[in-house]
């Protein structure tokens, strides 16, 4: 079923889309003040649900997928933005260890993580992927059918158990791409020396949609506010 998203709203829409037009400058300076006052996460996507009406954001994935689907015009900007992004959170980091999803057959989104590991390399960081699939018991090849391969690794406990890694690969910093539903697994509790992005309690086994609402309800209001629109708009 294809989604019907035009709306006879246009008028409205319009009206909104020309004030944001013409408060450019306020808007830009409303970001600046936000990014200097909270700390934005590693990496992130949005939903949107179209109601005909209006677009709004229902939930922020702090795990995202989809990077195999990124306009390979835009690979440079993806780029600087991870650099930036490790700069600000591991400046020291030189080798990552990237924690997927549990999925073996997912074509596409192995595919994401091939992307990902791409765009992280491309940023100057030696990448290995480390799952924590019980079948993941040695080194194994995925083919994934578009002409790429890719190499899981069992991620486990290095000598002295305070930091974890894959087999002759010790990382500065673990990038989890799996959104721990099914709780943290036991070799990613207790890491002391290493850093995680995103952090565990952001994993889904502590988050609740109704604090992403009450979160967002608020970053509406600052906004608009500053736009002197409703922020039902929104």
């Amino acid at each position: 079923m294809v989604p019907h998203l035009t709306t006879a709203l246009t008028g409205p829409l319009l009206a909104l889309e020309r004030c944001f037009l013409e408060r450019q400058t306020d808007i830009e300076q409303w970001f600046r003040s936000q990014w200097l006052e909270h700390s934005p996460p590693f990496y992130a996507s949005v939903d949107l649900r179209n109601a005909g009406f209006k677009l709004a954001p229902v939930d922020t994935n702090l795990f995202p997928g989809g990077f195999n689907n990124l306009n390979a015009a835009f690979l440079p900007l993806c780029v600087q933005a991870t650099m930036t992004a490790i700069e600000k959170l591991c400046p020291e980091a030189r080798n990552l260890v990237l924690v997927p999803e549990n999925h073996t057959r997912n074509l596409f989104y192995l595919r994401n993580v091939a992307r990902l590991a791409h765009i992280l390399k491309l940023a100057g960081l030696h990448v290995r992927i480390g799952s924590v699939l019980p079948d993941i018991a040695a080194p194994t090849t995925l083919d994934l059918g578009d002409g790429q391969s890719l190499l899981l690794e069992p991620l486990i406990r290095l000598p002295g158990g305070r930091r974890i890694g894959v087999e002759g690969f010790d990382p500065c910093a673990i990038l989890l791409n799996n959104d721990l539903s099914a709780g943290v697994p036991e070799v990613l509790q207790n890491v002391r020396e290493q850093t995680v992005i995103p952090p565990l309690h952001a994993g889904w086994t502590t988050r609740r949609k109704s604090q992403h609402f009450e979160a967002y309800s608020e970053v509406a209001r600052s906004f608009s506010s500053v736009m002197d629109i409703d922020p039902w708009l929104i």
